[in-house]
């Protein structure tokens, strides 16, 4: 099957939260207590400033009515690393300078029915294009534990295992990933 991919829109933003909290709540199982799933939900998220920006890309399977949404994700020249619009995580909209810091790739969700179909990859390769053309030299991003295997494959490298904590006390373990461009 091939997919074709668009950058995302406000009128794309409830689509966007109703597949990643299916990819939270199915893709996390096996790597999460169904408590830290549960918890996820606090630190992950639709940022929509990354829509706002117009570094959000949706990938979608063709079909009669223009496409079905399958997977998205994004890049950012902002400091923010990880976090959504309803997380717990404090976020900073501060600009990145390209020629020192990393851009951030965020976000990344896939549908469970069309996981490990290449989905994960054609995101990943469309941010950093993306972050290549406006002169970053770096990126980084912050993992979930079901993301790593994707993350690897793509190259990335560990940099630090942390534990964010939800208001109810659950800690659930992310990891902040990095590469060169």
């Amino acid at each position: 099957m091939t997919f074709t991919h668009a950058l995302a829109t406000e009128e794309d933003l409830p689509a966007l939260r109703a597949l990643m909290t299916r990819a939270i709540e199915e893709l996390q199982r096996g790597f999460l207590t169904p408590e830290q799933v549960t918890a996820s939900h606090q630190i992950m998220g639709l940022d929509t400033q990354l829509v706002k920006d117009r570094t959000y890309f949706m990938i979608l399977e063709p079909d009669q009515g223009g496409g079905t949404l399958v997977g998205c994700g994004g890049w950012s020249w902002r400091a923010t690393l990880f976090g959504g619009d309803d997380s717990i995580v404090a976020r900073e909209p501060l600009p990145l300078d390209p020629a020192k810091d990393a851009a951030k790739i965020r976000a990344m969700y896939v549908d469970p029915a069309h996981a490990r179909r290449g989905i994960g990859k054609r995101i990943m390769a469309l941010c950093e294009d993306a972050a290549r053309a406006a002169g970053f030299r770096r990126v980084e991003l912050m993992a979930t534990l079901a993301g790593l295997p994707l993350y690897m494959a793509c190259g990335y490298q560990e940099i630090e295992a942390i534990e964010a904590t939800s208001r109810e006390g659950v800690k659930v373990p992310i990891i902040r990933m990095g590469k060169p461009l």
